[in-house]
């Protein structure tokens, strides 16, 4: 085929996916730097491609047939992110003629040009998934992987609004939406969050979604008056805001310790139940605190048994971790 004009990216649904994949974005407008490159993205994943200088527009996915009649007519090609049949029967039943993507959940038939999954990438980081799709696509992929994210001025300010002190600021994210296997005790958070603030005389913002600001108020009880309470009061873009103006965030394996880690913001993450091989942040200012067990990774949303992944990280190898991390 000749080299398409109007491309459509069908993006990961989940925040942590969207940031593994933006390397991948990044080659892609490399690949084609002079076709219009746009992104159908669910609402709570969008605002993230529009501070994107790669992307020239975002299309807000609404379900399967107002997808596929707001794109009909539009694009040459469609490049699928997700490994879902129905993203690719969206693009299939709106005519784009070319549709590319991984050969997986029954899909290959959809596909006008498809690779399998190389087993190379088992205990990878994810940024290389979606790239190795590209290569197996036949596309050009070069350089070291671009997962970074600049915060726009108006996301920064927001932030500043919300925070609404100069800090300086540690962060706790203690939910993740997954599950409780991927959540540490809220009070470790509350213990390491205080070692932390006192060592530096920062203060503590708990950042999260409003199901999880219960997990919040928690924490913050046991921090005292100074803690900020921030779960539920912030758009994607006002948490962006806020974790750009972070000296260092403490958190789950989440979206939010994604966005961090595409920042550049400082990072100490707890795993337990996921694989951090594959998911870790991908940032070299972030580290990884997790505990060796038999059991680890299992990839449930809730531990069967004693939670041992979690229970056996301690209050004191966080906070060194955290400590490390910022004289460094």
């Amino acid at each position: 085929m000749s080299a398409p004009s109007r491309i459509l990216v069908r993006a990961p649904n989940w925040v942590g996916d969207v940031v593994l994949s933006l390397p991948a974005l990044r080659d892609l407008r490399r690949q084609f730097p002079a076709a219009r490159l746009e992104v159908l993205a669910r609402p709570w994943v969008g605002e993230i491609y529009g501070a994107l200088g790669e992307v020239d527009a975002v299309i807000e996915s609404r379900g399967f047939a107002a997808d596929a009649a707001a794109v009909r007519g539009r694009f040459d090609l469609g490049v699928l992110l997700p490994n879902s049949f129905a993203s690719a029967f969206t693009l299939w039943r709106a005519g784009i003629p070319e549709r590319w993507g991984y050969a997986t959940d029954a899909r290959g038939l959809l596909l006008t040009r498809s690779c399998r999954v190389p087993a190379r990438l088992r205990g990878q980081s994810q940024v290389y998934y979606y790239r190795a799709m590209l290569e197996g696509l036949g596309l050009a992929v070069a350089g070291p992987p671009d997962a970074s994210l600049a915060c726009p001025e108006a996301w920064a300010r927001d932030g500043a609004r919300l925070l609404g002190d100069a800090g300086p600021w540690i962060g706790v994210n203690p939910g993740a939406f997954y599950g409780t296997a991927k959540r540490w005790a809220p009070e470790r958070f509350a213990a390491s969050a205080a070692l932390v603030a006192r060592r530096t005389g920062a203060r503590v913002a708990i950042v999260g979604a409003a199901s999880e600001r219960p997990l919040g108020e928690a924490i913050a009880a046991q921090l005292g008056t100074s803690a900020r309470v921030l779960c539920g009061e912030t758009t994607l873009a006002g948490l962006v805001g806020v974790l750009s103006r972070m000296r260092l965030l403490l958190t789950n394996d989440s979206g939010p310790m994604h966005l961090a880690a595409a920042l550049g913001t400082p990072l100490v993450a707890v795993f337990g139940s996921t694989d951090w091989s594959e998911t870790a942040p991908y940032s070299e200012r972030a580290r990884v605190v997790r505990e060796e067990t038999e059991c680890a990774p299992c990839r449930l949303r809730e531990c069967p048994i004693d939670h041992r992944c979690m229970s056996r990280v301690g209050i004191g190898r966080v906070a060194a971790a955290a400590l490390e991390l910022l004289a460094a």
